[in-house]
Parts: structure tokens; C-alpha cells; sequence
């Protein structure tokens, strides 16, 4: 960055520069793929009289939004408690000693957009805190309170039960849109978590119409059989989402959200955890609905990643992809003008193509009206009987343009890819990539997510001799392993900062060891799960009051600005909370260890929230999740598969993991895998002693908790039992 501005980093330096000059601070946060924080760059903090106004007033300190979530969590509630604004770029001001006073998003240069220009809110603060003192520091102890209101969940605890989630499909109820799918108006969020619950939920009712019915009771519904509701939902949203243009309908993949009710015109930056979670919702709805376009969503979403967002040399999955080149332009790697459709294309492709995306003279770019963002406007059924072809033909030549169009973009400058590989973040792109390799059966997909993991792992976690004490049962100490937030930043030349893992860090990695241990029944994924659970537990979790923190606390004396704040991470925003995230965490450790210290910590971190959860809707969706995860009976299938029976461990297999259910966990073994050395400890206790090992004949068992039913044989009776496993949880 060659700006004008005498930016610092976040750090002791800058705050002691403000304390000593009595200045007040500039905190500009912001991220790679943020359009406004580029656009804000460019037209304020490029400009040299606005620089100087800044560089004699403030101390400017810049923050990656990415690299420090924890930072940007707590001044975003403090700019919220002042504005009632929140997003990126955001811009607060603050004391010496780093509190907030004031702040906002994006300002522009000149007064516009119902917004002051940053010249004369820059130079209103700077007189406020020289005349107004008094009263800039009375403001900042009001926010300071504010956030720490905003953050406390004292008070709220309760006992668990299964009303959260009917809260929670109420409230998706309440904001859908019937029309084109999704929750709200614009702009318009695809919210994973949510879309997860109800799809699961969905399934559930599929196979028992008594909890269909149940369920609709209890929401005030009439009753209807097979959650018909439910599938409505979800297949006006997973169709109309894949459809639009929210989704890159050459390359695969979904961009960050929709700024139009229709999913139509998309923010074009396209980010690795938006698609490892709708990744789960396309596989998830495949298997709820049967439906294949949704599998073929999934496949493409692995497609695009696979090219654009994975470290294919060392392993890894990359943060996130620019929506833009540069300032002038808005999406235009995306977008087509008619003209240059027709320049690629053949004139039959190009009448199928305009067609089905509606490309026109005129497209829906505002700052270029010839351009058009792709979205399936008609379906290759109606354009058949439109132009008499048939269907074959039609299909055809749509795969053809495609295919050149996609060709024709890549001659393109392309948008920024930042290559800084997140810790956290790579765990949920391993579990997603687990899940649909173990469901699609894409074989490259699951060694692309294990190598991944092992990357992560070698370079991310720092075992420290941690001493088993049960579940965690220490308190935190130096001997916790550590994880890392970061494991390689985008620039190859930049200096390796080690920032400390947070919450989801630990949580989203414990989850993908486990989920990689389910892959394979390689043990040491389990360990390293424990390990790191017990870590999570050690550094993170809340004796006293349940719960875990986002982070650990600092040192005496070295909590700058409003860090010192603790947050218990309850919404999911975007990404799934780190709270329930790791109770998930710790129930599945719970089933293969049967330590009752991880059951009894994430009862303790859902009883923390449990008074006030079920008014968070939608956003409180992974909440939902652990609490399904707590209170509904968990089934393990394992597969015992022996070398000379091949075709029916392949066909136990596919029945073990055709349907989609949060407490079901499928794990296949080979006959020299089923002795206790290999197996987690409540396997250990029940595997090795079943009838039928070493009889040259693959079977499958359903365990639950610390006993297993018979052996079974047979893939449709395997089906079978796990129907009934279903109906009893």
C-alpha cells in the first residue's frame, strides 16, 4: 500500500503514539475482497488533503478483518451501538486508550449517498475531542458499556430443549419468500446454517409423518403429511439460488450475497467458508430431495474451488476471490454484454444462450448498462418448445456456449484471489469437501480435503505435552497445544505473523478431524481431535458460567482497546457460531470416547444461551444444530469391510450414508482395523467382539452409545435400521 496515510498496525506502538501525542485514533477495518473498503481507499485515503488531515489529527491503524475477527467483532458492536450501522469498511474513532467514541461504514469524499463527506466528519472529531473532551470520553464509556451489554449473556441461561428449533423454523417461515426463495428482501444472504436445520429437518419428516405433524402443532400450522412445508421451502430456495446469477452460472460457485430480492444481481467477491457451507446444503438437499440438479451444484461448487481457491502443490484452501479488478468497473469478469456473447459464440449458441440468461442489449449493470449478470431465465424445456428443438439439441449447444464463454473469460484479467490460508475456514472447506466426497463419491475431492487437513495440522497446531486430564479438566496452562489462526498469507514475500487461534478456530478443526477420522478410520485424526479439544476447552471455555470465549484473555495490561471485552460467540454471522460449534465438537468426541466431560460441557455452553437463543431466528441456526446434536439420539454405523466381499461393503456403504441426519456418523473399517489399538475407546469396547469378524463376509452394525445391535448383512436391511433408528430418535 503506497497511501498517502501513516497507517500502523495494530499493536502497542500505535496506541502508545496516541497516549503520547494526546491524538485520538483512526481504525479503519476492512478485507481484500471488501468492494467499499477498495472504493474507500481510493477516493479518501488516496487523496492527499485528506491524508494530511488524518496524519496530523489521528494515529491511522489499519485492520484486516480477516486476519483479527476478534477485533473487528467487538468495534463493529461499539460503531452498531453509535449508528446503528455495521459492515465494511468501518470506520471508527477512538480514544487514546482505544475506546469508541464514534464511527460509521463508508464515507464518501464529497457530502452524498445521506452521508457526510470524510473531509468534515474528520474535522468535526478532531475539534470535538480538542473543545469537547469531556465529553468525547463520557460517549466512549456509554459505548464501551454498550458492547459490553451487547456481548454478556448473564442472565439468560435455561434449560435445553427442542423449542429453539421450532423457534428457529418459525422464524425462517415468518422471512421467507415464497416467490424466489430466501429469507428477507434485499439484500439477501443465503444463510447456510439455517437452510442445513430445515433441510435436516426435512428428511427427519420425510420418513416419520407423526413428527411432521408434531412439529407443525407446535408452530400454529395445520397438520400436513411428510413435511410439505418444509420441502417447499427448500426447494423454492436451493433451486432459485442456483439459478440466479448469486451463483456463477460458467465457473461454479456462489458469490456473498444477492443485492436484489431475486438473487439476480450478486456482490461479485466469492468467499471459500460461503461455499463450504452451501457445498453441505446442495449435498444435504441431494440427499433429502433425491433431486440431481442439486448434486450437479455440488460438483461444480468443488469444481471452482478445486481451480480458484485450492493450493494444489502443498494442499490448503485460499480465503477468497476479489469481486473486481479495479474501481472502475463492478463484476465485469463476470458479466456480458450482448455484443461480446455473440463474439464467442456461434449464432445457434448464441440464441440458446441469450435466452437462457437473458443477455439483452440492455443487462442489469448499473454502471455499464450493456452488461448483463447470467442467470437461467428459461429452462432448456421451454426453450426447446420455443424454438423446436429438442431437448438433446438444446442441451447441447447450452454446454457448448458455456464451455467457450468460459474460455473467452478467463482471457480476462482476473479478479484477486487472496491466497492466505485461514485455519479456521480450511476446516470447514475439509468437513465440506468430506461430506460430499463420502456422499457423490469424488475420490480427488476427499484427498484434496485430507492433504488439506494435514497441511493444517503440520504447520498449525503446536503440541505443547498437554497432560490427559479427562475432558480438559485443567485449567488453561502452558503445557494446552496451540493453534494458529493463519498458516500462509497471500503474499509469499510477507513475513509469517503467528496470530493466535481463536475459538472457531479450534472448534471448525476439531470438527474436520473428526469428520477425517470418518473418512479414512486413520486414528490419529481422532487423537488430534481430542487434543485439540482439550485445548479449546483449556484456553477457551468458561468454568464459572458455561460457555467458551471467542478468544483467550490477555496478559495483565495487554488487552488494547475494547479487547478486554469477552464474547461468547452465539450468532452465526456468517460463519456458524463458535459456540455451538464446539458443543457439536464435544458431543462427537462424547460418543467415541464416552467421557461424560464433553457431554457435560456442551450441555453447560447450550444452558448458557438457552433463555434467549430461540429469539436470534434464523441467525442463531447452528445453535439449533447442537442442540438436535444434544438431545436426539446419535446412531454409528460401522462398516466392517472385508477385502473379499467388496461388492457388498460398497452397497452397505451406499445405504450407510444415502440419507442426511445430524446424529447419524458412518465409519468403515477394514477386518485388520477391528482390534481396540485402532479404534476410538467406545468402539474398542464393542468392535472387536463381534460375531462374524473374520468370516470373509462384510457387514455393517448400528452402535449407540456403548452397545451394537447384531451384524447385518444386507444393504436393505441396513436401510431398514437406521429407518427405525430414526423414528425412536
Amino acid at each position: 500500500m503506497h497511501q498517502p496515510i501513516q497507517w500502523q498496525e495494530w499493536g502497542a506502538e500505535a496506541f502508545a503514539a496516541a497516549k503520547r501525542d494526546n491524538k485520538p485514533m483512526l481504525l479503519d477495518i476492512g478485507a481484500v475482497w471488501c468492494h467499499w473498503c477498495h472504493v474507500m481507499d481510493r477516493e479518501s485515503y488516496d487523496d492527499p488533503e485528506i491524508a494530511a488531515i488524518v496524519n496530523q489529527h489521528f494515529i491511522a491503524v489499519k485492520v484486516d478483518r480477516d486476519e483479527r475477527p476478534d477485533i473487528d467483532s467487538r468495534y463493529q458492536a461499539a460503531v452498531q451501538a453509535v449508528s446503528g450501522q455495521g459492515g465494511w469498511p468501518l470506520t471508527a474513532f477512538l480514544t487514546p486508550d482505544g475506546k469508541p467514541f464514534y464511527g460509521g461504514t463508508y464515507f464518501p469524499p464529497s457530502d452524498g449517498y445521506g452521508r457526510p463527506s470524510f473531509r468534515r466528519v474528520l474535522r468535526s472529531i478532531a475539534n470535538a475531542y480538542a473543545e469537547k473532551n469531556g465529553e468525547v470520553m463520557d460517549q466512549a464509556k456509554m459505548v464501551e458499556s454498550a458492547i459490553a451489554q451487547a456481548e454478556s449473556f448473564a442472565g439468560k441461561d435455561g434449560r435445553v430443549s427442542e423449542g429453539v428449533i421450532t423457534a428457529i423454523q418459525t422464524s425462517a417461515f415468518r422471512m421467507f419468500d415464497p416467490q424466489n426463495g430466501g429469507f428477507g428482501q434485499a439484500p439477501k444472504f443465503p444463510h447456510p446454517s439455517a437452510l442445513d436445520l430445515l433441510i435436516e429437518r426435512y428428511a427427519r419428516k420425510s420418513k416419520s409423518p407423526l413428527l411432521a405433524q408434531k412439529d407443525a402443532r407446535e408452530m400454529g400450522h395445520p397438520p400436513r403429511s411428510g413435511g410439505d412445508d418444509l420441502g417447499n421451502l427448500i426447494i423454492t430456495t436451493l433451486s432459485h439460488m442456483a439459478n440466479g446469477g448469486v451463483y456463477d452460472q460458467l465457473a461454479g460457485g456462489f458469490h456473498r450475497y444477492s443485492v436484489d430480492e431475486r438473487w439476480v444481481v450478486p456482490h461479485f467477491e466469492k468467499m471459500c467458508y460461503d461455499n463450504s457451507e452451501l457445498l453441505k446444503n446442495y449435498v444435504h438437499g441431494y440427499q433429502a430431495t433425491g433431486r440431481e440438479f442439486y448434486a450437479g451444484v455440488a460438483r461444480d461448487i468443488v469444481r471452482w474451488m478445486d481451480e480458484w481457491l485450492s493450493d494444489r502443490e502443498r494442499g490448503g484452501f485460499y480465503a477468497s476471490q476479489d469481486a473486481d479488478i479495479n474501481m472502475d468497473d463492478d463484476g465485469d469478469y463476470f458479466t456480458w454484454t450482448l455484443e461480446e456473447t455473440r463474439a464467442v459464440l456461434t449464432e445457434d449458441e448464441a440464441q440458446v444462450a441469450a435466452l437462457h440468461y437473458d443477455i439483452n442489449e440492455v443487462g442489469e449493470m448499473h454502471h455499464n448498462p450493456a452488461k448483463n449478470v447470467l442467470y437461467v431465465r428459461a429452462s432448456v424445456e421451454e426453450l426447446a418448445g420455443r424454438l423446436k428443438l429438442t431437448t438433446e439439441a438444446v442441451t447441447g449447444l447450452l454446454e457448448s456456449a458455456k464451455k467457450k464463454m468460459y474460455a473467452a473469460r478467463l482471457l480476462r484479467p482476473t479478479p484477486y484471489i487472496d491466497k492466505t490460508v485461514y485455519v479456521g475456514w480450511n476446516g470447514l472447506c475439509v468437513s465440506a469437501y468430506l461430506e460430499a466426497a463420502k456422499v457423490l463419491g469424488l475420490g480427488e475431492a476427499r484427498r484434496f480435503a485430507l492433504r488439506s487437513l494435514d497441511r493444517v495440522l503440520g504447520q498449525g497446531w503446536k503440541a505443547q505435552g498437554l497432560e490427559k486430564t479427562g475432558a480438559g479438566e485443567s485449567p488453561a496452562d502452558t503445557r494446552a497445544g496451540v493453534l494458529l489462526h493463519v498458516v500462509a498469507y497471500s503474499d509469499p514475500a510477507a513475513a509469517l505473523r503467528e496470530v493466535a487461534g481463536l475459538l472457531e478456530d479450534y472448534a471448525f478443526t476439531v470438527l474436520a478431524c473428526l469428520d477425517a477420522y470418518e473418512a479414512t478410520a486413520d486414528l490419529s485424526y481422532f487423537k488430534f481431535a481430542r487434543e485439540i479439544a482439550d485445548a479449546m476447552i483449556s484456553r477457551f471455555y468458561d468454568a464459572t458460567s458455561g460457555g467458551f470465549f471467542d478468544s483467550e484473555p490477555g496478559a495483565e495490561g495487554q488487552n488494547l482497546g475494547v479487547l478486554a471485552t469477552r464474547r461468547k460467540p452465539l450468532q452465526d454471522s456468517p460463519t456458524p457460531a463458535g459456540n455451538p460449534m464446539a458443543a457439536i465438537a464435544l458431543m462427537r468426541l462424547h460418543h467415541y470416547t464416552g467421557d461424560a466431560g464433553y457431554r457435560d460441557k456442551a450441555e453447560q455452553t447450550l444452558e448458557t444461551f438457552a433463555g434467549v437463543a430461540g429469539e436470534f431466528g434464523i441467525f442463531a441456526a447452528t445453535y439449533g444444530i447442537a442442540v438436535a446434536h444434544l438431545l436426539e439420539g446419535a446412531v454409528q454405523v460401522v462398516v466392517i469391510a472385508d477385502d473379499k466381499d467388496a461388492e457388498a461393503t460398497n452397497q452397505l456403504q451406499a445405504a450407510a450414508v444415502a440419507d442426511f441426519s445430524f446424529g447419524k456418523t458412518v465409519l468403515r473399517v477394514s477386518t485388520n482395523q477391528a482390534v481396540g489399538e485402532n479404534l476410538p475407546p467406545v468402539l474398542a469396547a464393542t468392535i472387536p467382539g463381534l460375531p462374524g469378524l473374520g468370516a470373509g463376509k462384510s457387514f455393517a452394525v448400528l452402535c449407540s452409545g456403548s452397545t451394537c445391535q447384531p451384524p447385518v448383512f444386507d444393504a436393505v436391511e441396513l436401510r431398514r435400521g437406521l429407518e427405525a433408528a430414526a423414528q425412536r430418535s
